[in-house]
C-alpha cells in the first residue's frame, strides 16, 4: 500500500494512501460474505448468495464502500508506521479515487507530533517553598484528635460558642419552601461556620425548644444564589469537653506511651508531608520549565479539545459542590486568580503546558525505553481507587471494559520519565537553598546516603536518552 506525506505545518500532515485491488480483495470477499449471511433471496440458501446476484440486487458500489471502510484502518495504520509518524488525534479522511478492479485512493489529514529538541535535566530549574513544620502544625493535629474523642453532655441552658446543637431548619423563598430546604436533626457546632451565613448568630443564646428566624443566601440546590428566609429550631444543646493532653490520651489515640513520643511522631509525619509537598511542587515547576524551554507549536485542535474538557470538568465539579466560580474564588485562599476571566485564562495556560509536557515525555519514554512492571500498574490502581473511593479491583475492571490500558500505561511511562527528570533538575527553595529531590522517597522519608549516587546514575541514563532524542530529531530534520 504505497503512501506519501505532505507536511502541512510542523504539527500537521496529509497522507495520500493507495490501496491496490489485490490488497482490497480480502475485504471485498468479507463484505460479500457478510451481506450474503444477512439477506434472504429466493432460490438461494442463506449465506450462499453469489456476488453477481448481490451486485444486481444491492449494487456493486455499496459492497465496495463496505470493503473500503473495512480496509481503511489497516491501510492508515500502515502508512503511519511506514512514515514514522506519531498521530496526536483522529484523522480527517476523504476518498479521492475509486476505480473498480484497479485502485482506491484516500487522503488523511492528521495532527502529528512535531520534531523538537529537549533540554537536558540539568538545564531545568524549579523553585519551591522551604520546609516549614512548626509546633503549631503538631498542635493543630492534636486538637483534631481531641475533637474526635470529645465527650458531650446535654445541658439545660442557652447555646454558647463551642456547644454542639441539634437543629431543625426550613428555608423559604417568597414564602414557598425551596426544594431540599427542610432538614431535621442536623448536628452543628456553634461558631464553626460553613453551613449558612447568619446561623451562628441565630442559634447563639437559644435553648432547646426555641426558634429563631434569619435571612441567608442559599449556596446550593435549585434556588442557589437566592436569599431565603430561614427558620431554625434548637432541639438539643450539648456542651463539649475535650480530653486532656496527657500520657493517657497519647495511649488512647496512638501507639505511644507518652505525649512526648506522640508529638515527636506527629512532627515527623508533618515533616514527611511537607517533603512530599515540596516534591509535588518541584514536579509542577519542572514541567512548566520543561515546556517553556522546548520549542514547538501545539496543534490548535488538540489544545481546543483539552481546554473544553477541563472547563467542563471544573464547571461540573463546582455545580456538584453548589459553588459558582465567583464564590469559589472568594473562599479558596490558595487560588491566585481574582476574577473568573483570570481563572479561565490560567486553566487554558495549564492545559497548554500539560499537553506540551505530555508530548515531550511520551517522546522521551519511547527513546529511553522505559519499562513498566506489575508493581507500577498496581500502584496506579491503588492510587486511582483511593482518589475515587472505589477498589483496585473495580479500577482494573473499569480499565479493561473501557479500553484504558494503553492510556494508563502511557501515564505510568510519563510519570516514570518525569520522576527521573525532576531528580536531575536544579531545585532550590525560596531562600536559595538546594533541595535534594532525589533523596525524597514516595512516603516522604529520606533515602539512605548511597541513594543520591544511584539517582545520579539514573539521571545520567535519562540525559543519555535526551541526547538520543535530540540526535533523532536532528537526523529527521537533515533527511527532510
Amino acid at each position: 500500500m504505497p503512501s506519501t506525506v505532505e507536511q502541512l505545518s510542523p504539527s500537521r500532515v496529509k497522507l495520500t494512501i493507495e490501496i491496490p485491488f489485490s490488497d482490497l480483495k480480502p475485504h471485498l470477499d468479507k463484505a460479500y460474505r457478510e451481506i450474503a449471511a444477512q439477506v434472504n433471496i429466493p432460490g438461494f440458501r442463506k449465506g450462499k448468495v453469489p456476488p453477481a446476484v448481490i451486485d444486481r440486487r444491492f449494487g456493486r458500489g455499496a459492497v465496495l464502500q463496505d470493503a473500503v471502510n473495512d480496509a481503511l484502518p489497516e491501510a492508515y495504520g500502515k502508512a503511519v508506521t511506514d512514515n514514522e509518524l506519531t498521530p496526536l488525534g483522529q484523522p480527517e479522511v476523504e476518498m479521492t479515487k475509486l476505480e473498480d478492479n484497479d485502485v482506491v485512493e484516500f487522503v488523511a489529514e492528521v495532527d502529528v507530533r512535531p520534531d523538537f529538541d529537549v533540554p537536558a535535566s540539568a538545564e531545568l530549574n524549579a523553585e519551591v517553598e522551604p520546609l516549614a513544620v512548626s509546633d503549631a502544625d503538631v498542635d493543630e493535629r492534636i486538637e483534631m484528635m481531641r475533637a474526635r474523642f470529645a465527650t458531650r453532655t446535654d445541658v439545660e441552658r442557652a447555646a454558647e460558642e463551642g456547644d454542639v446543637v441539634t437543629l431543625d431548619l426550613t428555608a423559604r423563598v417568597d414564602g414557598e419552601l425551596v426544594e431540599g430546604g427542610s432538614a431535621e436533626g442536623v448536628t452543628y457546632k456553634v461558631g464553626s461556620g460553613g453551613m449558612l451565613d447568619g446561623l451562628d448568630e441565630a442559634v447563639t443564646g437559644l435553648s432547646a425548644g426555641k426558634t429563631a428566624e434569619f435571612s441567608s443566601e442559599l449556596v446550593g440546590g435549585p434556588a442557589q444564589g437566592e436569599t431565603a428566609d430561614v427558620s431554625v429550631t434548637v432541639t438539643k444543646v450539648q456542651s463539649e469537653e475535650l480530653p486532656e493532653v496527657d500520657d493517657e490520651f497519647a495511649q488512647l489515640v496512638s501507639e505511644f506511651d507518652t505525649v512526648e513520643e506522640m508529638r515527636a511522631d506527629l512532627a515527623d509525619a508533618a515533616l514527611r508531608i511537607a517533603r512530599l509537598e515540596q516534591l509535588n511542587a518541584a514536579r509542577d515547576a519542572v514541567v512548566a520549565d520543561l515546556a517553556a524551554k522546548t520549542d514547538f507549536e501545539l496543534p490548535e485542535a488538540l489544545v481546543a479539545g483539552e481546554i473544553e474538557n477541563r472547563k467542563q470538568q471544573i464547571s461540573d465539579q463546582l455545580a456538584r459542590a453548589g459553588y459558582t466560580i465567583e464564590r469559589y474564588l472568594e473562599e479558596d485562599s490558595d487560588e491566585t486568580a481574582e476574577t473568573p476571566e483570570e481563572f479561565w485564562a490560567q486553566v487554558e495556560q495549564n492545559a497548554r503546558t500539560s499537553l506540551k509536557a505530555q508530548i515531550i515525555l511520551d517522546k522521551l519514554a519511547e527513546t529511553s525505553e522505559v519499562e513498566i512492571g506489575q508493581s507500577d500498574l498496581t500502584e496506579m490502581l491503588f492510587r486511582r481507587a483511593q482518589a475515587s473511593g472505589s477498589s483496585p479491583e473495580q479500577e482494573m475492571q473499569h480499565m479493561m471494559e473501557h479500553n484504558h490500558t494503553a492510556e494508563w500505561m502511557g501515564e505510568i511511562r510519563r510519570n516514570k520519565v518525569l520522576t527521573e527528570i525532576v531528580k536531575g533538575a536544579h531545585v532550590t527553595d525560596t531562600n536559595g537553598e538546594a533541595v535534594d529531590i532525589a533523596a525524597i522517597n514516595n512516603d516522604g522519608t529520606l533515602a539512605e546516603a548511597e541513594a543520591p549516587t544511584q539517582a545520579q546514575a539514573v539521571t545520567a541514563a535519562v540525559d543519555e536518552a535526551l541526547a538520543r532524542a535530540d540526535a533523532d530529531a536532528k537526523s529527521a530534520t537533515d533527511a527532510e
